[in-house]
């Protein structure tokens, strides 16, 4: 792939397992990205440094998935213009809860989009980085609109099947 456009990053490598569904569905569209493990508890001049820098390394989209008090994404978005996504990880004495919150609650001036807990997450904050990356790139724009026809597809294909079990 080419210079990365979006950055994956999690709070720890038991993470991968979920996240790596973000890395599958941009691989689908063609979209380059980087991974990165950084705690924004454990490792905090990490996580600002890769932050601060990413604009400047040519990312145009930051995915932060987190659990337990799920501050990645906010410390992210602290420092740098770029949009971030947050995907709280489920787990932990709250199941997720805790990293739901953490991600949602962020103050005015520092926005992290988030999407759901569970296995759908990673795969909605990648399609969100596509659709971002498409507003300015009609190729992935038409890649976006094919992937949405598919969708339609299984629907109506899914319809057919339930229906003729009657």
């Amino acid at each position: 792939m080419s210079t990365p456009l979006v950055g994956i990053v999690m709070g720890s490598d038991s993470d991968w397992p979920l996240v790596q569904k973000a890395a599958e569905t941009l691989k689908s569209f063609g979209v380059a990205f980087e991974v990165r493990v950084i705690s924004a508890h454990r490792t905090p001049d990490l996580a600002f440094a890769y932050a601060g820098g990413a604009e400047a390394r040519g990312l145009q989209v930051l995915i932060a998935a987190a659990g337990g008090a799920a501050h990645l994404g906010g410390v992210l978005a602290a420092h740098t213009v770029l949009p971030v996504i947050g995907i709280p990880v489920a787990g932990g004495a709250l199941n997720g809860l805790d990293a739901l919150y953490a991600t949602l609650q962020m103050p005015a001036g520092i926005p992290v989009a988030t999407v759901t807990l569970g296995s759908a997450g990673p795969v909605n904050a990648a399609l969100l980085a596509v659709q971002i990356l498409g507003a300015a790139d009609p190729d992935l724009r038409r890649k976006f609109h094919a992937y949405k026809e598919e969708l339609k597809q299984k629907v109506i294909e899914g319809n057919a099947k339930v229906n003729a079990t009657l």
